[in-house]
């Protein structure tokens, strides 16, 4: 991996930093494939995938944190996944990639079908882990997704008051987070991602972070109007033991995928929410299978 603390700078949303980390130095000869995070984590979730070496000599890979996450911060004060895709594209220009494929679990599989609608001649190919299409819809409760309103609600009223500067984000909200995307994690997993949340989200600027990061979260919009205007290729791969969002929503919402030249949903068996960390094994074959046949030769 690239050393921590790698950030490049674009001009969306009043100027913006954005936090990069790439799995080896670039090699223009290969493809590059962008690893979108999932709610409150950062480049670190992608530690199995930077450390497949089969992966890793497939594609550059290219972790980008969205607004709200890890090192990316914005002048303004508000923003939307809408503005993370501006900003992810933006930051591959800053970065001298012309086009990517793009991978993203849960929030980042959105984001990144965002990117493809905005800038279809950048984006050839999406994979999406354990993600939804929709809003957080009674249609997609009632195919047995979470409640999406019910879940965050508490936390975006809790987190409405300002904080002193030695504020953290509570243990309770990562292990709430870690508990539903992977069913726990081991000790020395939790303490990991215990020390990064608390870097990540402290002081009154963390707590806005994390508030409006569940803001959006809970009150997006879907993208159920817009998914035939998707040019590119795309592999949707989905946990059965995914306590998010369900495979029934996720086999709808791949046929709605009806300009792509592929559009395929292919099943997990025992894999949770944060599929490229509970199953990176199989997340990483699918995904050098999916470049070496949609990559230019």
């Amino acid at each position: 991996m690239s050393k921590p603390g790698q950030t490049v700078e674009i001009p969306h949303l009043g100027g913006s930093t954005v936090g990069y980390t790439f799995g080896k130095p670039y090699d223009p000869a290969l493809p590059t494939l962008v690893l979108i995070n999932s709610y409150t984590t950062s480049a670190e979730l992608y530690r199995p995938q930077f450390a497949d070496p089969e992966l890793g000599s497939a594609a550059n890979l290219l972790a980008l944190e969205p607004y709200g996450h890890g090192r990316t911060r914005a002048a303004y004060q508000h923003f939307t996944y809408w503005d993370s895709a501006v900003a992810n594209l933006q930051a591959l220009e800053a970065l001298g990639i012309d086009e990517a494929f793009v991978l993203g679990t849960s929030q980042g599989g959105w984001v990144a079908v965002r990117m493809a609608l905005l800038a279809p001649d950048v984006v050839k190919g999406l994979i999406p882990l354990g993600t939804s299409m929709d809003f957080e819809s009674p249609r997609s409760r009632d195919l047995g997704c979470w409640d999406g309103i019910g879940s965050n609600t508490p936390l975006v009223d809790a987190l409405a008051d300002p904080v002193g500067e030695d504020w953290v984000v509570p243990d309770e909200v990562v292990d709430a987070v870690f508990a539903a995307a992977l069913g726990g994690v081991s000790a020395e997993e939790r303490e990991f991602w215990l020390t990064a949340y608390r870097a990540n989200y402290s002081g009154d600027a963390g707590r806005h972070r994390l508030r409006l990061s569940t803001v959006n979260l809970r009150d997006r919009d879907g993208l159920h109007g817009r998914l035939d205007e998707v040019r590119c290729p795309v592999l949707w791969l989905h946990g059965t033991a995914d306590q998010v969002y369900s495979v029934p929503n996720a086999q709808e919402e791949i046929q709605m995928f009806t300009s792509s030249p592929e559009a395929r949903l292919e099943i997990i068996e025992g894999g949770q929410h944060f599929l490229s960390a509970s199953h990176p094994a199989e997340v990483g074959s699918a995904a050098i299978e999916f470049l070496k046949r949609w990559a230019r030769a």
